[in-house]
């Protein structure tokens, strides 16, 4: 598996992956991930056997990002990384893509002084598959809201990255 910067020609593949897996995010179009490009501070594609297996699209505080999760968070954050999806294909759940997606994550927010890395999943509906991945990272809830019109209900998380580069992903909550 190979971790690398997300490019346009990834672009396509990408809008098919999240497609496919869009009950567990939002929709997003060819434009959409174009804007959502341009405001990302950190977007990467893994590449397995020649082929998109997943990605992370995440964004600085500083972004221009109107979304109501994002501004949740940063009416709360000074700094932080917006997580505003990340996506595994079905193909190639239990290789722990998503995992190396955020210790790479992780990693970057470190280099960048980055104290806090945000993101929420749903709630309601369900989706006790990204509670547990966000669990074992140490994410902790701080809040809950309803979106997309009142059909999701997402609960909002926070995890504090640790100064310690040379120790690894060490996580704690800030809840």
């Amino acid at each position: 598996m190979l971790l690398r910067n997300a490019c346009a020609d990834d672009f396509g593949s990408i809008v098919v992956l999240n497609q496919r897996e869009v009950q567990q995010t939002s929709p997003m179009d060819l434009a959409r991930l174009r804007e959502l490009a341009q405001m990302s501070s950190h977007h990467k594609v893994a590449v397995v056997d020649g082929r998109i297996a997943a990605f992370l699209l995440a964004m600085r505080d500083d972004a221009p990002y109107l979304n109501d999760n994002y501004a949740w968070f940063a009416a709360r954050f000074p700094q932080f990384i917006y997580v505003d999806r990340i996506v595994v294909s079905s193909e190639f759940a239990g290789l722990k893509i998503g995992s190396q997606l955020y210790e790479d994550l992780f990693d970057y927010a470190r280099s960048q002084g980055i104290k806090a890395i945000t993101c929420e999943y749903n709630v309601r509906p369900p989706n006790p598959a990204s509670q547990r991945f966000h669990d074992k990272f140490g994410f902790k809830e701080l809040g809950q809201q309803w979106v997309a019109h009142g059909t999701k209900l997402v609960s909002l998380q926070v995890a504090e990255v640790s100064a310690a580069a040379d120790c690894g992903p060490e996580l704690t909550g800030s809840g």
